[in-house]
């Protein structure tokens, strides 16, 4: 199998890529190492550890997915991974056009260079945050974003159904739950909380730290990925989570135990945008991929506590 991944330089583009190479696939990743969010120098170092690890491989192009043609990457690869976007709530609020071109244009790119090659089946990374401040239950839950990246997120699932229903583009959409593990977007709450418990500064807490979260562990959404790659289903959306649901001040607690330091918290009012609850049901996703997580929460988090930061 031959797969081009896009954003193969994010913490789970690069997951993705890793998990198809070490499957014995081959893939074309391309990322433009941007900045945004945290240096591009992370970007890097990731892209440079995968072309040393499969060298043979894989074959990276640094480029803008928002201006490059991707009519002849899609002509020479059978699956697209669609790790591309711009993540995070805060952000998003104050540079629309950033979210609306990465998550809901590139999309109608990528579509439109399938439409075009008639070729090529599309998995694309989507997000809890498409149901909005309760992300709980299943697939056929409300979809009600409270922060303008859902919003563009949950756009990109309905223009993937529009071209699957009138032009039969093949396609799957995977809502990730906040993802985590070692490499974890440092950006992220989790690794922001273990860069403070190791430095012995305080932790933010936004809100009262009661919102829970059924996170998901990077390797199990890696290995979600590559199924949904291989399975010949079409326009199903499924949720990529765990079985389990913690709180934000029980997750700082494992950490805390883990690295055997003291939390010192402080609080904020809540975030805008933030999520009160997810807790998914990933029983689709058992069912029609055969994936089930195998990484429970406090086991990932004291993974991702011993790890090194990036």
């Amino acid at each position: 199998m031959k797969v081009l991944v896009l954003g193969s330089a994010g913490f789970i583009g690069s997951a993705v890529c890793r998990e198809i190479l070490r499957a014995g696939g081959a893939v074309i990743g391309i990322d433009v190492h941007s900045s945004g969010l945290y240096p591009e120098s992370v970007k890097i170092r990731r892209t440079k550890k995968l072309i040393a690890e499969f060298p043979e491989h894989f074959q990276f192009h640094h480029a803008d997915l928002t201006q490059l043609d991707l009519r002849p990457f899609i002509r020479d690869t059978d699956y697209i991974v669609n790790e591309a976007a711009i993540p995070g709530l805060s952000l998003s609020w104050v540079d629309f056009d950033l979210y609306n071109s990465a998550n809901l244009a590139l999309v109608s790119r990528i579509l439109e260079a399938m439409r075009s090659e008639e070729k090529g089946h599309l998995v694309h990374a989507s997000t809890s945050s498409v149901y909005g401040s309760e992300a709980a239950g299943g697939e056929d839950s409300p979809t009600r974003p409270i922060s303008p990246y859902g919003v563009t997120k949950l756009a990109a699932e309905n223009l993937i159904s529009a071209y699957q229903k009138e032009f039969g583009l093949s396609a799957i959409v995977l809502r990730y739950f906040s993802v985590f593990g070692p490499g974890q977007r440092p950006d992220m709450a989790y690794a922001k909380f273990i860069n403070k418990l190791r430095a012995g500064k305080d932790i933010t807490i936004f809100g009262d730290g009661n919102q829970t979260r059924s996170n998901s562990y990077i390797d199990d959404v890696a290995k979600a990925t590559l199924l949904a790659c291989n399975s010949t289903i079409s326009g199903e959306t499924m949720n990529i989570c765990g079985d389990e649901s913690i709180t934000v001040l029980e997750a700082v607690h494992i950490l805390a135990e883990e690295l055997g330091v003291k939390a010192r918290l402080s609080f904020m009012d809540k975030l805008p945008g933030d999520q009160m609850i997810t807790k998914g049901d990933n029983s689709l996703a058992k069912r029609l991929l055969d994936w089930t997580p195998e990484v429970g929460l406090e086991e990932g988090l004291r993974l991702q506590a011993r790890a090194e930061l990036i």
